[in-house]
């Protein structure tokens, strides 16, 4: 069994627990207060900044020059095209200002940056692979089951539940399990535990948005 399918395993529990949160729902549904999107909308635009600057330090470490490339066009994506479509739902929904980073976006781009920056790079990619992969399965679980009729979140779900996002996904699944197996066995547990933490933290940044958690 591949890395990625283990480790997957192993955060079964906290992927459920996201779908089964009152965000998703109420986001495929329609129904999401747009106070709740609004805040979601702040804090992604803000995090994706971060998570792209994460990626370009993790290109300038990573040994295979096409995997290198890889991570500059994640990175390229996370900062122009995210942003591109935040800046429209910020025109769309009355919002100009995206704010300071709140607790639970502070704690996971730092996490991922000081990963990046101080772990080897193993462990870095399996850091930042729960952003790509747990969205993409969010994303593709909402497209099956939202409301379609005047969904004002429509845009949103199109995004992540698209084929070019799907194929940038399995390229970063990929390279993390390829990386896997030439490293140690202790690295590759090392690279378990930052994906199980990563994964953890965006159930937190939904439950923040739902719960509008700020600091006190």
């Amino acid at each position: 069994m591949k890395w990625s399918e283990q480790t997957w395993q192993t955060i079964a529990e906290y992927y459920q627990s996201i779908l089964s949160m009152p965000f998703i729902k109420e986001l495929s549904e329609g129904s999401l207060p747009q106070e709740k999107f609004r805040f979601y909308m702040a804090q992604d635009s803000l995090y994706l900044e971060h998570f792209g600057r994460t990626l370009s330090l993790i290109a300038a470490k990573i040994p295979d020059l096409q995997d290198v490339l890889a991570y500059m066009r994640f990175a390229e994506n996370a900062i122009v095209v995210e942003n591109a479509l935040h800046e429209s739902y910020f025109k769309d929904f009355g919002l100009t200002d995206k704010g300071v980073l709140q607790p639970a976006c502070h704690h996971y781009i730092h996490f991922l940056r000081s990963t990046a920056a101080l772990e080897s790079v193993e462990i870095a990619i399996a850091a930042v692979l729960p952003c790509f992969w747990i969205y993409r399965e969010v994303g593709n679980y909402i497209y099956q089951n939202h409301t379609t009729v005047n969904n004002p979140y429509g845009q949103w779900i199109a995004t992540y539940s698209g084929e070019e996002f799907s194929a940038a996904v399995d390229q970063a699944i990929s390279i993390c399990d390829i990386i896997a197996e030439k490293t140690t066995e202790e690295t590759r547990k090392k690279m378990t535990e930052a994906f199980i933490t990563a994964s953890r933290m965006e159930y937190h940044f939904w439950e923040a948005a739902y719960e509008l958690k700020t600091w006190k």
